[in-house]
């Protein structure tokens, strides 16, 4: 009877912190993407950006959009282009799933992160829904209300001393 290995590395390469502030994340799914060695070998180098990067559903496949990687510096003439649109690698019970829920009205796929996973790089993407002004105000004053609350008991704890 052998003990079960412990949950496998994982290695961010990129986190889009912003999707967070500007959508409710509804579901989260992890997807491989089909990438070329010069793409890999950049991604290694950190040289991603998801700030913008969207995902969408078309011809049964789920595509990754506006996703950035620079090109590799060690590269030749085989470099890749740094914008290209890259295919996500899902089952087809989740890409169904997918499609119909961006039918739906107001929900988008948003990539959250690009990160490594034993040996192979993946990208989580959310089902996600646009935020309006008083859901920014409303976290915003929870965020507050966290913080004081954590300051009063830090004071709390120093004054029982």
């Amino acid at each position: 009877m052998s003990a079960k290995p412990s949950n496998a590395q994982v290695r961010n390469f990129a986190v889009n912190r912003q999707a967070g502030h500007l959508y409710h994340l509804l579901e989260k799914f992890e997807a491989g993407i089909e990438l070329t060695g010069t793409e890999v070998k950049a991604i290694r180098e950190g040289k991603v950006h998801l700030k913008d990067s969207y995902a969408m559903v078309r011809n049964g496949e789920v595509w990754l959009l506006d996703c950035h990687i620079s090109q590799y510096t060690a590269g030749s003439y085989m470099n890749h282009i740094p914008l290209r649109e890259r295919r996500l690698l899902l089952n087809r019970d989740e890409i169904n799933k997918l499609a119909t829920r961006t039918q739906e009205r107001g929900l988008t796929l948003v990539a959250t992160r690009l990160y490594l996973k034993k040996n192979l790089i993946k990208v989580e993407i959310a089902l996600a829904k646009g935020k309006k002004i008083y859901d920014h105000r409303e976290d915003s004053r929870r965020r507050t209300i966290l913080r004081e609350a954590a300051q009063s008991i830090r004071e709390h704890r120093e004054r029982r001393r």
